[in-house]
């Protein structure tokens, strides 16, 4: 079987790039294997690059069921692309900003229709990060065997997409200003979620929580309509080896601002409408049905415009007067 067949995300990807223009810069992280050939791993940058600059990143793909969160960053840069020749206002933001994309970073896991990358190890179990309270037992991450769910892989060693993400993001976000992530999941709950980190800790915050906060009330007060919910991730389980958590802790031992944030999307509400579809594998994970696929597409392109919009204007919200008082605030909302 073709790999385009395999993977319809890859075949968008390599057309979009196919008939990109000049400003859309490519790069090819690492070569997956799979089966008897090798899967690239690609990341897309639009925009300004100078490390002066602010920076946001757009994942999608880490497990190979979440079909969807592919799809979301995918339709994101189609609709960059398609407003580039003609858009000032985006032509003025990517002057001043840098956007990047890694639609796909497990594609061998998403070729087999897996959680798990093509070694079985589960890339969000897979950082050399211990929870501190006590995980759930298998979901939190497990070495007991590669056959069960959940599990973490070597100790010595990342996988080839975890390390090429972690140099990815290490080499182009630590150096800037300021920077923000959307990893895009879906699986959990019947409302999409904001998660920041940490997963490790419930009773541990963030070092810029108070920032965290104030681009929260952002959200809320520029869309007071939206339904999203914005929480630590630790508010519903805890887990070992969690990516955001190592490479945001990494962020600030190196002294940079980066906010990552994972859009968890609420795909319990597409079960609901659609209870056959629990006989796909793709089930619990995906809309399947066609237009339900297009209403997820469009409905998240106000919060990534947003984002990349704070980060432009970073300099103009972040808490540098009323730090004391988020902290505060944001404890007693989260902790």
């Amino acid at each position: 079987m073709a790999q385009h067949d395999l993977l319809p995300e890859m075949a968008q990807l390599e057309q979009l790039i196919a008939q990109a223009p000049a400003e859309l810069h490519v790069q090819v992280l690492a070569q997956v294997p799979h089966m008897t050939q090798q899967l690239p791993l690609y990341a897309l940058t639009l925009g300004n690059t100078a490390a002066d600059k602010p920076a946001v990143l757009l994942v999608g793909g880490v497990h190979g069921l979440e079909r969807i969160g592919t799809q979301v960053v995918l339709a994101y840069l189609q609709t960059l692309l398609q407003r580039l020749p003609w858009d000032l206002c985006l032509q003025h933001t990517l002057e001043q900003c840098c956007i990047y994309f890694i639609p796909l970073l497990n594609p061998a896991g998403m070729a087999n229709g897996w959680r798990a990358n093509g070694n079985s190890v589960d890339l969000m179990r897979n950082a050399p990060v211990e929870c501190l309270e006590g995980a759930a037992w298998l979901v939190g991450g497990q070495r007991i065997s590669r056959v069960l769910p959940w599990h973490r892989g070597r100790t010595d060693k990342l996988e080839i997409e975890s390390q090429a993400l972690v140099n990815f993001v290490t080499r182009e976000l630590f150096s800037r200003p300021f920077s923000q992530v959307l990893d895009c999941h879906s699986g959990f709950g019947s409302t999409d979620r904001l998660w920041f980190p940490y997963a490790k800790s419930r009773r541990q915050p963030i070092a810029h929580l108070a920032e965290m906060a104030r681009l929260r009330q952002l959200l809320f007060q520029a869309y007071p309509h939206q339904n999203y919910i914005f929480e630590p991730q630790a508010q519903h389980y805890l887990c070992h080896g969690d990516l955001w958590d190592y490479l945001y802790d990494l962020a600030v031992a190196n002294n940079s601002t980066m906010l990552p944030l994972t859009l968890e999307m609420g795909s319990w509400n597409w079960v609901r409408k659609n209870p056959f579809q629990l006989l796909s594998s793709l089930g619990m994970f995906h809309p399947i049905k066609p237009h339900r696929v297009k209403r997820v597409l469009r409905s998240h392109l106000i919060l990534i415009n947003f984002l990349i919009n704070a980060s432009l204007s970073y300099q103009h919200w972040l808490p540098l007067q009323n730090k004391e008082l988020l902290q505060a605030e944001a404890i007693r909302l989260w902790y």
